[in-house]
């Protein structure tokens, strides 16, 4: 693992993290994220999204780094972050953060109404991982001093 890794992460998460944050605009959340921080700005709200998104792009990278070096691998890799991410995003951590206690969003009628938001958060996996593996390419197929490899 190297900077490059996780720098490819981070693109990774920043390209999903546009895509969801403009579903998220379209759904009315970005007010609900910029609550975390006690505004209800949905600019407030996208920025901190994609703050997010480059972070868990970052721990992607970290994680999944090594079983992510095929685009199928990949894809099954960033839709599986993403649907984890759903369960510690909007149904544990964000309720814990607005003073909601731990648990209030794990019943079946809140993850049926949270069902927009796993839609978006494996929009925003499948992305993240293909993002990263293409970077991951491209840098293996390009020297260090931009030299282009053999990739025989």
């Amino acid at each position: 693992m190297n900077l490059n890794h996780v720098k490819h992460g981070i693109y990774g998460g920043l390209a999903g993290g546009a895509v969801f944050g403009v579903l998220m605009g379209m759904m009315g959340m970005l007010s609900m994220i910029a609550g975390m921080l006690g505004s209800s700005s949905a600019l407030v709200g996208f920025v901190v999204h994609m703050m997010i998104s480059a972070g868990i792009g970052a721990s992607f990278a970290v994680l999944f780094g090594r079983v992510a070096s095929t685009l199928p691998n990949a894809v099954v890799s960033g839709l599986g972050y993403g649907l984890a991410w759903w369960v510690l995003g909007p149904l544990t951590l964000m309720p814990l953060m607005m003073g909601m206690g731990l648990g209030v969003n794990w019943t079946a009628s809140a993850m049926t109404a949270a069902m927009p938001s796993l839609m978006g958060h494996l929009v925003y996996g499948g992305i993240l991982g293909v993002v990263y593996v293409k970077l991951q390419r491209g840098a293996h197929a390009v020297g260090h001093r931009g030299q282009v490899l053999n990739r025989g």
